[in-house]
């Protein structure tokens, strides 16, 4: 495997390390009047004030139910933590790209809290530069008494540092892109040395050992393609925001950014073309580009547009002929996360129902190309059909019926004891910034 990056993401490293200023504010940055603002009472009247009043008990709920699940700090963690939701089957846990819809959740109206959960989240990388995916705390319905999480071959999609250019935007407090900018290349260089696929992109173990570090357990895609190092969609496009975001902290903190500029381009590059078959207007995976038996109709072709690596006239096409398309993506409760019409669709976790952390992704991908028309419409069925749920159950559900149908009668893992989705799940549920999106494009 290649390894002519090293050189290039040393050399970042060590200046990093040689600049006071940098290494001042690794670990803790000083919190500025804007992290210091915010508390869980505004997050609950903030609840209570965004998208239609129909929406408003069940945003109260989860205003609520992120408090209830904050812990205080304790080890592994310099700050109190929140966890999944206390109705996630494995128990108390903490991490993985879970973590970033609740940070963006209660971000505006609780930023400390926010700040607090993406330092979190950057304690425990591994000397590698492996964030580890979930980590497993004590507690929960699980009644663990331990602390684990794998340090060596399960990472995540790393969706934290677009979390820490929302917190900049909404706080207006730059300072810590200091504290992010050393993790963020220590992750890059993680995926380029572990990663890093066949000729150009990058791939998610799912392809390897069916592990599942794409976050999508048992998605499609890897029902029938061989073992590889062959680039996937996803992991190639979030990849691509990683290096996008490391050149513009770059330049923003006064050190080179060329090779991430370059590597942006070629990644560009790569995913408009080698990504995407025109004839279908569809982004695949890189077997399913080249054998057309192996196309299916899986969400994941969608991040091209959330990371903005998408052409305006493939994301045009893309928004058109998939995500508003009601045999498609836009079911009852979008968005389904395999097409109605594909022959895999089938009412079971990330095979066919709707997360609404992926109709959030979905919309902010419109938006990125001027889509508001598109966003409106996956935000406001995603928020109805949410809010019809919790009338008639009280709960939020870690997925969704995508046909409109009752969460409970879905299937989950059918070979465990867990077969139905988790309620008063957090971390797939980023309502309340699901209504404030809907209040900015309506």
């Amino acid at each position: 495997m290649k390894t002519t990056w090293l050189p290039r993401l040393a050399i970042a490293l060590f200046l990093v390390t040689l600049s006071p200023p940098l290494a001042a504010q690794t670990t803790r940055p000083a919190e500025s009047k804007a992290a210091q603002s915010g508390s869980w009472a505004k997050l609950a009247t903030d609840a209570a004030r965004v998208g239609k009043p129909a929406w408003w008990p069940m945003l109260g709920y989860v205003a609520r139910l992120h408090q209830q699940a904050t812990h205080p700090a304790t080890w592994p963690f310099d700050y109190e933590w929140e966890d999944l939701g206390p109705g996630y089957v494995y128990g108390n846990a903490f991490g993985h790209w879970d973590v970033v819809h609740e940070i963006l959740d209660v971000l505006p109206s609780y930023p400390e809290h926010a700040l607090h959960q993406l330092l979190n989240d950057i304690k425990n990388q591994e000397p590698s530069g492996l964030l580890p995916g979930s980590i497993y705390m004590p507690g929960g319905l699980s009644k663990r008494d331990s602390i684990t999480w794998n340090k060596n071959t399960q990472g995540h999609p790393p969706l934290w540092p677009l979390a820490v250019q929302e917190y900049v935007k909404v706080t207006h407090d730059s300072s810590v892109v200091r504290t992010f900018y050393t993790p963020l290349i220590r992750q890059i260089a993680w995926f380029e040395n572990n990663r890093k696929a066949e000729n150009e992109g990058f791939f998610y173990n799912d392809i390897l050992l069916k592990k599942w570090e794409s976050g999508v357990d048992e998605g499609i895609r890897f029902d029938e393609v061989a073992k590889g190092a062959l680039a996937c969609v996803d992991a190639t496009s979030h990849v691509y925001a990683l290096y996008q975001i490391a050149a513009q902290w770059a330049r923003q903190l006064g050190l080179n950014a060329d090779y991430y500029e370059k590597r942006t381009q070629e990644l560009r590059s790569f995913i408009q073309t080698g990504l995407y078959v025109p004839a279908d207007g569809m982004f695949y995976d890189s077997w399913a580009v080249k054998d057309a038996k192996l196309r299916n109709l899986p969400f994941e072709s969608m991040w091209p547009l959330v990371t903005g690596a998408a052409t305006q006239e493939q994301a045009d096409r893309y928004i058109d002929t998939y995500l508003l398309n009601k045999s498609v993506f836009l079911t009852n409760h979008p968005i389904a996360t395999v097409g109605r019409r594909d022959p895999k669709f089938e009412l079971r976790m990330w095979r066919g129902p709707a997360w609404n952390s992926m109709a959030y992704w979905a919309a902010r991908g419109c938006l990125n190309y001027g889509r508001k028309d598109a966003a409106k419409i996956i935000l406001e069925k995603a928020l109805d059909d949410s809010a019809k749920q919790f009338k008639r159950t009280g709960t939020i559900w870690e997925f969704y019926n995508p046909l409109g149908g009752k969460p409970e009668d879905l299937k989950r893992k059918p070979n465990t004891k867990y077969n139905t989705p988790c309620r008063d799940y957090l971390g797939h549920n980023p309502l309340i910034e699901m209504a404030r999106l809907y209040d900015s494009v309506k």
